[in-house]
């Protein structure tokens, strides 16, 4: 229901991580027996949680150790991975820049232009470690990408950008055609970002095969308030979700969506879940891995605008490895390592036996969930009071 915020205007309050909470319901189940598994386009993974299109995040060494385990790392083909033959040179640069040249130094770095030989290379390298290549591009440069990255043997392809649109308005370039995209490509291709019910729904009628939800609350991402838009994440999820169930209903195909950023730790990966998600895509909780590119630093999509960066780089610091922070044992205290086991366990205490009873489990407002009886941890910075 829409509040009056002035005379002749109205606002619905939205909700984010920090303001609900999962209840139990009337039967738990042993944790070690839910099925976390996802599909997308009959390819099926065993591990829910995706690693984000991130410079900091994947490189192919992370997308390899990915695919062992049983998940997706994407590769960011607009990124350092294909500007430059040896790009750990450049990760050093911004890894070592201080936090007042880091944003320029980022600029610059991303005016090499992109090699097209490189994008079929780094996909061709995480082929050959038998696991699935999985890449994403910016609208402008997908028609040509999808091609390179199709022929290279390229699982999933992926159109993101800031906010998506089947309905661009430009006269300076031509406008990617994402119906045309969509139908004419023999791999499956995601779309994003989007945080509406109806651009979920115009999305999902254009052939896409998945839609990314979320704008601007990646850990690195500044997009909030340098533009002043973006939807909560739980509100943008149960909209999605219902978006996507309307079309399962009229169409009887049924198309995943993928909460994309804001969740740095177990509980907050639960609760996307529960609001609807067939999986998420985290970044920063992966930044942090000893296998990711980014030297424990991690940085958004846009900061590299030449003009108006939307992003920043933050340090996040290097806790663990890949399996360590999907399958523990954590050695932090914070939620943010055994990401699997706790979304198991959550599952669990819910009584929710696969991802698709987890969509249905009760959610309530809980304003107070975050420092109810945690005075100690608030107090001494440890737990939840980090």
């Amino acid at each position: 229901m829409a509040e009056w915020i002035g005379i002749g205007r109205r606002a619905r309050r939205c909700y984010g991580f920090d303001e609900v909470a999962l209840v139990p319901g009337n039967r738990t189940i042993n944790p070690n027996e839910v099925d976390t598994g996802w599909s997308i386009a009959g390819l099926k993974f065993k591990v829910p949680i995706l690693a984000a299109a991130m410079d900091g995040v994947v490189d192919v060494m992370f997308a390899v150790a990915m695919g062992k385990v049983g998940g997706i790392a994407v590769l960011n083909l607009d990124g350092v991975q294909t500007r430059y033959e040896n790009p750990a040179d450049v990760l050093d640069q911004i890894s070592n820049a201080s936090p007042e040249e880091a944003t320029k130094l980022v600029q610059s770095v991303y005016l090499k232009p992109v090699k097209e030989k490189l994008i079929a290379d780094r996909i061709q390298e995480i082929k050959s470690e038998k696991v699935p290549a999985v890449v994403s591009c910016i609208p402008h440069n997908a028609k040509k990408y999808s091609k390179i990255a199709q022929d290279a043997g390229c699982d999933i392809f992926i159109v993101q950008s800031t906010v998506a649109s089947v309905n661009h308005i430009a006269s300076e370039y031509k406008v990617l055609d994402l119906f045309k995209l969509c139908k004419h490509s023999k791999i499956p291709i995601m779309v994003g970002n989007c945080v509406t019910y109806d651009m979920t729904l115009d999305l999902l009628e254009c052939g896409a095969d998945g839609v990314l939800i979320g704008i601007g609350p990646g850990a690195a991402c500044t997009t909030r308030g340098v533009l002043g838009i973006g939807v909560p994440q739980i509100t943008a999820t149960v909209d999605a979700g219902a978006a996507r169930d309307h079309y399962f209903k009229r169409t009887g195909k049924y198309i995943p969506i993928i909460t994309d950023g804001g969740m740095r730790i177990g509980g907050e990966i639960c609760k996307a879940f529960a609001a609807g998600a067939d999986a998420v895509m985290v970044g920063s909780a992966f930044a942090r891995a000893t296998e990711a590119p980014g030297r424990g630093y991690h940085w958004g999509m846009a900061t590299s605008h030449a003009n108006l960066p939307r992003g920043t780089r933050v340090r996040v610091g290097t806790t663990g490895t890949v399996k360590e922070i999907l399958f523990g044992p954590a050695k932090v205290d914070d939620g943010s390592q055994n990401l699997v086991g706790a979304l198991k366990t959550s599952m669990g205490s819910l009584g929710a036996s696969n991802i698709k009873e987890m969509n249905d489990v009760e959610i309530i407002i809980a304003p107070s969930i975050q420092t109810e009886g945690k005075v100690f941890q608030v107090g001494q910075r440890v737990g939840m009071g980090k």
